[in-house]
């Protein structure tokens, strides 16, 4: 009979307990029957995999949101009173909308899904008594699994055996050094990180070997655990959703109110019904700015391929926006903040610290006036530390350092070493030529030391490396200048001090000795001289420090939340720049989710706090909505599992293309190919840049609009004949406005606009000094178009076609100026970001044809309802179009009018 529930808490039991639970031999594993009764029981070892989307679901979404809603009302209202012609044009306006949204977004979430094709994986399992090659899928609770260095783990194991067993785990967990493992149990409040008996789905292994048996797989597993909190996270709307959301629920609002009062109106004062659908549908077509959606999608469209120009892959078109409304950037620290790849900073003799990053490489260690590498012929003890550390090792580095292909293979803080000695010119081939390695004592979770043995010379050589602790307790000498001395409780007290001061500031600490001159069989831990210790660190990228700096200047706090110690927290906090002089308080995972942490005073702590340290998956949720629910827009960085449930919570989750696992690319909204931190500026500086131009083209379509709106309904008040015909508006509103709105959306900005604060998400799009801004341009814009139709009906005695037409124009021309109108308040008049933005040029150039089209190409003039002005109609075109343009450029240069909004309208 099989078995009906998994183990719980299995790191807190001694393995044959488990093993019992489990009814298993450990010797020869499960039998077929029972292996097909437990699959049934628990199902295959497997995730369930991420959905990707469909092309009729990337296609629904363009046809969400308020404005294309519009669309859809007014292509119904035309189609109801018989106005094919204009329903005709109203659907097109959609579909072209649509098809450009599709196909962008399309290419991109095929291009994200070509970074997450799986491999294979197979484990190692006894079963019937032999050792069988397995897919991982067909892992059951209760297999045996026959572990070896450079294995990936399939399933969550309870070890059984651990021969020198370490796991890189920091996808899963943080940590950033691979963990040894053991074998006793645990205590139950254990976090997953210090879990030693334990190995998880996920991770691999880095050496030793080892068994253990199946205590979970699939969904089961802590993998499955945080794919499960990825697929409960609720996505969030970006901001630029949210806005444009607000913005259409009031151009909803607008457009009925419009229309409703139209036909109360007309039908009250007798007027002939087909008068009163005709100035309604001319209203509300008036009242949709028919051309942002499509201006929007292409303006996002161009920002995602500069982006993926400068390595950063957008999955979804209004996500290219949302780090420029950005203000609190959650990012892990290994892989990410780090290089994920350890490196010697300090080594401590008797004769003195040594500082092993000169000053050209940035460090952060050196002394004051002391910067210089050391000289190794002038520092024999120095030589002699680096020399054991080279010796002791069972690394290798790459055989051409030039070939950025060849990767160093071993652990980490081994390959360290070897780099180490490398740039002193101590190689380990070279060495071992002279004194060969006869054997090895090899690492050991016990005893936390390492041994070589090497013959050679005057009698063996024997080189030792560990944990600070037990190498000192193990020695019985020191080595010092002028030789080894015996050394006492006092001084190995001293050394001690030295290792608990150099954890503090989140180094890694290796203890490193020696002796000379023994017999081969001698005990490699007996009779030891002490030589010193040497600090590690996973060294901050390069330019994380310059794009931690540029954050904070454009008003972003940069927050810290790693697995890893608080110690190597608060230290890498420190050398990127997140936090000023003493580092901030590190605030511990367990802390957030406990009991006592509902206070106020707690939440404001946390709200405060820049770095976190031995945080979970849950701790990271945790974070990012206590943020969210302040009003703050997070960006969230990561490349681990432990990373996605996070990175999808987050208002966009950005993860890192080359060491990113699979479950943090798919869930990202962005991916950055090169693995940069530095690519996040540039999507800053891209972000908001594109939200500032966004905001001018909804500032340059809005204002026409409010002209056209006036136009009608001061005409329909006066009882006058309609100045313009829905479907003149249309035809202005998705060929004349389109392309200067387009022009508009893919400027560049001024070198200011990158790094200006970010917008607040209770900021609308459009303020209450934009609808200002608004409804000054709309006025003069409508006096000037229904002086130009007074003057063409009455002084000049004009017919109404041609006077209708006059209007058209003049309203047409008038709103190709206003474009010289989005410039920021204060800039220069001749040279600006709109004066000196090519696409302007060309979207006025073919705006001037398409008008000229209307009116003289015959077929689409009548369609229009459109005539010849002749020669005294274009000069008053020409004349009434520009008089908007004087006073508007008079206020802009004096900075009475902007298209940026005031830090007190940023919530009305």
């Amino acid at each position: 009979m099989t078995i009906r529930n998994l183990p719980t808490q299995p790191w807190t039991r001694d393995y044959q307990s488990i093993l019992d639970e489990l009814e298993v031999d450990p010797g020869g594993g499960l039998d077929l029957g029972e292996v097909s009764a437990r699959r049934n029981r628990f199902g295959p070892n497997l995730l369930r995999s991420t959905q990707p989307r469909r092309p009729w679901n990337i296609l629904g979404d363009q046809f969400k949101g308020l404005i294309p809603l519009l669309l859809v009302i007014a292509a119904v209202l035309a189609l109801a009173f018989g106005n094919l012609v204009e329903t005709a044009a109203i659907g097109a306006a959609l579909i072209i909308n649509a098809m450009i949204g599709f196909f962008t977004e399309f290419r991109a979430v095929r291009s994200m899904e070509a970074l997450t094709k799986l491999n294979k994986v197979t484990a190692k399992v006894l079963r019937e008594g032999g050792i069988q090659e397995l897919s991982a899928a067909d892992l059951v609770p209760g297999d045996v699994v026959v572990i070896d260095g450079g294995d990936l783990v399939t399933a969550d194991l309870r070890l059984i055996e651990a021969n020198k067993l370490e796991a890189g785990e920091a996808a899963l967990t943080g940590e950033s050094v691979p963990v040894s493992k053991a074998l006793s149990a645990l205590d139950e409040s254990t976090p997953l990180a210090e879990r030693y008996n334990m190995l998880f789905k996920g991770t691999s292994v880095t050496r030793g070997s080892g068994k253990g048996v199946v205590v979970a797989g699939g969904m089961d597993t802590e993998l499955g655990r945080i794919s499960s909190l990825v697929r409960e996270a609720e996505e969030e709307k970006t901001p630029l959703e949210k806005r444009l959301d607000r913005l259409g629920r009031r151009l909803v609002w607008v457009t009925m109110a419009i229309g409703v009062l139209v036909a109360v109106t007309g039908l009250i004062s007798g007027k002939e019904t087909l008068l009163v659908i005709e100035t309604a549908i001319a209203l509300a077509v008036a009242a949709i700015p028919e051309g942002l959606p499509i201006v929007a999608t292409l303006a996002l469209a161009r920002g995602m391929r500069r982006m993926a120009r400068h390595n950063a892959l957008v999955n979804r078109l209004s996500a290219i926006e949302t780090l420029g409304s950005t203000n609190v950037i959650f990012t892990d620290k290994t892989g990410t903040l780090t290089e994920n790849r350890m490196t010697v900073r300090r080594v401590i003799l008797d004769s003195g610290e040594f500082n092993m990053i000169d000053a050209d490489e940035g460090s952060q260690d050196a002394k004051s006036g002391d910067n210089a590498l050391p000289n190794l012929a002038e520092n024999t003890l120095l030589r002699g530390a680096l020399e054991v550390g080279v010796l002791c090792n069972n690394a290798s580095l790459a055989r051409d350092p030039d070939d950025s292909d060849e990767e160093p293979v071993g652990d980490p803080l081994e390959i360290a070493l070897l780099e180490a000695g490398a740039r002193f010119g101590i190689f380990r081939d070279e060495l071992l030529e002279k004194v060969p390695e006869v054997r090895e004592d090899a690492f050991d979770s016990d005893s936390k030391m390492m041994a070589t043995v090497h013959g050679g010379g005057e009698g063996y050589r024997t080189a030792v490396k560990g944990a600070p602790e037990p190498v000192v307790e193990t020695c019985t000498r020191i080595r010092t200048e002028e030789g080894g001395r015996e050394w006492g409780d006092e001084e190995r007290e001293a050394w001690l001090e030295v290792n608990r001061r150099l954890a503090a500031d989140g180094f890694r600490v290796l203890a490193l000795a020696g002796k000379h001159g023994h017999r081969e069989d001698d005990p490699p831990y007996r009779n030891l001289e002490f030589l010193g210790m040497v600090a590690l660190l996973d060294p901050p990228r390069g330019e994380v420090p310059q794009a931690v700096s540029a954050c904070r200047a454009a008003g972003i706090r940069v927050v810290m939340a790693t697995g890893d110690q608080p110690e190597t927290a608060r230290y890498m906090a420190q050398a990127v720049g997140l936090v000023d002089g003493e580092p901030d308080e590190v605030v511990l995972g367990k802390e957030l989710l406990s009991p006592e942490a509902s206070s106020e005073e707690d939440r404001r702590r946390f709200l405060k706090a820049s770095i976190f340290a031995r945080v979970s998956p849950e701790n990271k949720l945790e974070l990012i909505e206590l943020h969210q629910r302040e009003g703050s827009v997070v960006a969230m960085t990561g490349d681990g599992v432990n990373d996605a449930p996070a990175l999808k919570k987050a208002d966009i989750g950005v993860a890192m293309g080359r060491r990113g696992t699979q479950s943090a690319k798919e869930t990202a909204d962005m991916v950055l190919l090169d693995d940069s931190f530095g690519t996040i500026v540039v999507a800053i500086e891209y972000g908001r840049a594109i939200l500032n131009n966004i905001r001018k083209f909804i500032l340059f379509l809005l204002s026409g609009n409010v002209g056209e709106i006036l136009i009608v309904s001061l005409a329909w008040a006066a009882d006058a004949p309609l100045p313009l015909l829905p479907l003149q508006i249309l035809y202005l509103n998705m060929i004349g406005d389109v392309f200067p709105a387009l022009a508009l959306g893919v400027g560049g900005g001024e070198p200011g606009d990158k790094i200006r604060r970010p917008l607040s998400l209770k900021e609308r799009i459009l303020t209450r000094r934009h609808w200002g801004f608004i409804c000054v341009h709309g006025l003069m814009i409508a006096s000037t178009v229904l002086g130009a139709f007074s003057i063409a009906l009455l002084p000049l005695g004009m017919t109404v076609p041609r006077a209708v037409t006059i209007s058209f124009l003049t309203l047409s021309f008038s709103r190709l100026w206003h474009v010289f109108n989005m410039r920021d308040a204060g800039s220069n008049l001749l040279s600006n970001e709109i004066t000196r933005n090519p696409f302007i040029w060309q979207a006025l150039a073919l705006c001037v044809a398409l008008l000229s089209a209307a009116v003289y190409v015959p077929g689409l003039s009548e369609i229009l309802h459109l005539v010849k002005p002749g020669v005294s109609g274009w000069l008053l075109i020409l004349f009434m179009s520009l008089l908007p343009l004087i006073p508007a450029q008079i206020l802009i240069t004096f900075g009475l009018v902007d298209t940026r909004a005031s830090s007190e309208d940023d919530t009305r």
